[in-house]
C-alpha cells in the first residue's frame, strides 16, 4: 500500500502522530527532495529503501511504488507541508487508482500556518480579513489567467504567497495594481518552523527591497494583508454581551 504523508511546515515535531507512524513503519520512503527536513527521515526504520523525489520523474517515483506493491512492502510517499497544496499529487493518486494499487492519504501542517505562527498572526481577523487566498505567482508555469495575481489582489484579503519568493519585484508589482497599498503590511517567512526560520516584516512597497536585503531568495512565504497591522475588532463569540449556543449575552 502507499501512504501519502504530510511532512508538515519543516520541524520534525509538527509532523502528525499517524503519519510520524506511518513513517517508522515504512519499507520504502519516497521524499520531496530538499524541502523536507532530513531530520525526519532519521525515524525510519533500519533497512527501510529512501529515494528522493526530486531526482526522479513521475514514472520513475510510480514504478519504485508498483515494485514495492509486487512485493508485499508499504510505501509512504513523504510530501512537504500538507500534499494537496503544490504537491503534484492527484497525479500519482490517478496513476495507482489505474495500477490497482491502494493507497491512503495522511494531511499535514501547512507551511501557511507554521508561517503565521512565527508571526503570532491570524489570518481571519475580525473587522479586517474573513478571507485567506493561497496562490502563488505564475513562472516557469503558468497559472489559470482568472487566477493571475493583480485579480486576486483585487479583493484586498489575507494573502499566503507560495513558490514566489525569487520574483519578488513581480510579486510586489503585482499587489500594488491590486486592492493593496505601499503601506499594506507585508511579511516574509524563510523557512517556518525550520531551525534555520527568519521573519522579515516589511510593507507591500518595500517587499521587493526587503527580500533583496535578506539575501531570501527561495523557500519562503509572503504574507501580505491588513491582519499583519495592528487594528481590528474585538471577536463576538468572546463578547461577554453576545449569545450564543452555550451562554447568554448580557447587556453592558
Amino acid at each position: 500500500m502507499v501512504h501519502f504523508v504530510g511532512a508538515g511546515p519543516g520541524a520534525p515535531d509538527l509532523i502528525t502522530l499517524r503519519g510520524a507512524a506511518l513513517l517508522r513503519r515504512a519499507d520504502v520512503v519516497i521524499y520531496a527532495g530538499s524541502l523536507v527536513n532530513p531530520a525526519l527521515l532519521e525515524k525510519t526504520r533500519r533497512g527501510a529503501q529512501i529515494y528522493n523525489s526530486a531526482e526522479m520523474t513521475l514514472e520513475e517515483v510510480l514504478e519504485r511504488m508498483r515494485q514495492a506493491e509486487t512485493q508485499g512492502q508499504d510505501t509512504v510517499r513523504l510530501h512537504t507541508g500538507d500534499a494537496s497544496l503544490y504537491g503534484a499529487v492527484r497525479e500519482q493518486m490517478d496513476a495507482l487508482d489505474a495500477l490497482g494499487i491502494p493507497w491512503d492519504d495522511t494531511p499535514g501542517v501547512s507551511s501557511f500556518c507554521g508561517a503565521a505562527a512565527a508571526l503570532g498572526a491570524e489570518y481571519t481577523l475580525p473587522g479586517v480579513s474573513q478571507t485567506l487566498i493561497l496562490t502563488r505567482m505564475a513562472g516557469r508555469t503558468g497559472v489559470p489567467e482568472r487566477e493571475n495575481l493583480p485579480a486576486l489582489a483585487a479583493h484586498g484579503a489575507s494573502m499566503a504567497i507560495f513558490l514566489s519568493s525569487g520574483r519578488m519585484e513581480a510579486v510586489q508589482q503585482a499587489l500594488l495594481e491590486g486592492a493593496y497599498r505601499e503601506d499594506t503590511p507585508a511579511a516574509i517567512v524563510y523557512k517556518a518552523t525550520w531551525p534555520e526560520e527568519r521573519v522579515v516584516r516589511c510593507t507591500v512597497g518595500t517587499l521587493a527591497a526587503a527580500g533583496a536585503a535578506a539575501g531570501i531568495t527561495k523557500t519562503a512565504l509572503l504574507l501580505i494583508g491588513d491582519f499583519l497591522g495592528t487594528d481590528y475588532t474585538r471577536s463576538k463569540l468572546y463578547d461577554p454581551s453576545f449569545t450564543t449556543e452555550f451562554r447568554k449575552g448580557r447587556e453592558a
